[in-house]
């Protein structure tokens, strides 16, 4: 099967439609149950964090979303460094309609690519122990750090 190509969107605060559908969807989110599953994501809160996300990122912080062939929005890929553990963390998340088909690898290594060309040398990720993006993780070339009884702690050296 032929591999699908992404590209990654910066998105305008008129396109957080998109962020709000996909927190709120169960089945996507079924990934995040250890940390409370669904996100609501209301309009009232796009502005601040449109501002924090996409503008006032102070080289910190990196969002987009990734677009499939046909230019529709099927997911989104962060990272961001957290000042309490000081390092960088990934974030990765494909609507689960659209799971499956190869897209969430691609995501991964072109958000690695983003993050070697900021400056950044190392990204992390802590996964549920149950998440079944371990193994697409790792495929991609992030290594288990530690492990507790709920998380694992991945990295990548970039």
């Amino acid at each position: 099967m032929k591999e699908k190509k992404i590209s990654l969107y910066k998105p305008n605060i008129e396109d957080l439609w998109f962020r709000s559908e996909l927190l709120s969807d169960e089945e996507t989110m079924s990934y995040n149950h250890a940390y409370g599953g669904t996100i609501e994501f209301l309009e009232e809160d796009w502005r601040p964090w449109y501002q924090y996300w996409l503008v006032d990122t102070e080289n910190k912080r990196f969002y987009s979303y990734i677009k499939n062939e046909e230019g529709a929005f099927i997911g989104e890929v962060a990272y961001h460094y957290d000042e309490e553990i000081d390092s960088y963390i990934t974030n990765v998340i494909i609507y689960a309609k659209y799971r499956g088909l190869g897209y969430g690898g691609q995501a991964l290594d072109i958000l690695c690519e983003k993050a070697k060309e900021n400056g950044i040398k190392v990204l992390y990720d802590d996964i549920a122990i149950d998440n079944k993006a371990i193994s697409l993780f790792l495929k991609h070339g992030f290594i288990e750090d530690y492990k507790t009884k709920d998380k694992i702690y991945l990295k990548k050296e970039l």
